[in-house]
């Protein structure tokens, strides 16, 4: 009995000692460089954002986070990387909707496990996009006009995207299994391209994301039908919500941190809150509205809830409309 009650005792005290440690290496971390795998090419949004909550965590933390760029495969390869990073807090990374919620049904294997997924720190911001389309191709002032325009022509039309399994990309599938109407995908290799296509006529139209799509309908080479987020956007307050016409159309495209499946909570939870911090702060706030971006900055817990929401409903438009698997 005595025996037991050691061991117990110890088993006890030594639990207690490795809570201790965590805690304490999670309240001097960090104590060196931090890689943030941005699993896109440089100057897109992911990267663009990656690059502002790096920078605030160098300044605030006092240790370089420095930004590593892994771009293919939808954001895998990069998303690979980090999950095979040493759970440690020194590799974090980068994710977005379509590689964090939708390439969960899309890919049938990924080069990390499907249960396991990573560690979410914050929601750094979502974008809406909004549906654009060329005035000479279609003769539409509204999504109603849009739709029942394209019923008289079933599968005439196009509409492009920046990828299969994009945002924009599911956003036009959500449109046609929601309104019953059959309209065919041109996927491009990322959306400028894409967006001057439509602009040329090449396409009939597109969903975008709306920083970069804006520009072009206040130039007027394109027409703005709608936006794909629940409110109005600020860069474009005139256009409606395709939500107004298709009750709880949303399909927002956003961008989160995350860290390796693994990575101690104590060292998460210390990310997030700093993370938070950088968002709640105004000048960051103004930076991000000033490029049509609703700042979030949320918990842990919450931000794993809305990938599991996400990764749902994306699984459901998928399916529905039959895109192929990659």
């Amino acid at each position: 009995m005595k025996l037991k009650r050691f061991m117990t005792f110890a088993a006890v005290s030594a639990a207690i000692c490795a809570g201790g440690l965590q805690a304490s290496h999670a309240q001097d971390y960090p104590t060196k460089t931090v890689t943030v795998v941005v699993p896109f090419a440089a100057g897109g949004n992911t990267d663009t954002f990656g690059r502002l909550v790096a920078e605030e965590l160098d300044k605030r933390l006092g240790q370089r986070f420095i930004v590593e760029n892994k771009p293919g495969a939808g954001g895998n390869i990069g998303l690979g990387d980090l999950a095979r990073s040493k759970p440690d807090g020194y590799t974090i990374g980068m994710g977005t909707v379509s590689s964090n919620a939708i390439n969960q049904t899309l890919y049938k294997t990924l080069p990390y496990d499907k249960e396991k997924g990573f560690a979410p720190i914050s929601l750094i911001a979502s974008l809406p996009n909004v549906l654009v389309v060329n005035p000479d191709k279609i003769k539409a002032n509204n999504v109603e006009e849009l739709i029942a325009f394209l019923k008289t022509e079933p599968g005439k039309h196009t509409y492009a995207s920046s990828g299969v399994g994009t945002s924009i990309h599911l956003a036009g599938e959500l449109l046609a299994t929601k309104s019953g109407i059959k309209i065919t995908h041109v996927p491009y290799k990322g959306s400028s391209q894409a967006i001057l296509d439509v602009v040329a006529g090449h396409v009939d139209m597109m969903f975008d994301n709306i920083p970069t799509a804006a520009q072009q309908v206040k130039a007027g080479k394109v027409k703005a039908l709608a936006v794909t987020s629940l409110e109005k956007a600020a860069l474009l307050p005139d256009v409606p919500t395709m939500a107004s016409v298709i009750p709880g159309f949303e399909a927002t495209s956003w961008h989160g941190l995350f860290a390796p499946p693994g990575t101690p909570p104590e060292i998460v939870e210390k990310l997030s809150k700093e993370v938070q911090a950088i968002i709640a702060d105004p000048a960051m706030q103004e930076k991000l509205k000033a490029m049509g971006v609703t700042p979030v900055g949320n918990t842990s817990e919450e931000f794993k809830a809305f990938i599991d929401a996400e990764t749902a409903k994306w699984a459901e438009v998928i399916k529905a409309a039959n895109v192929p698997l990659q």
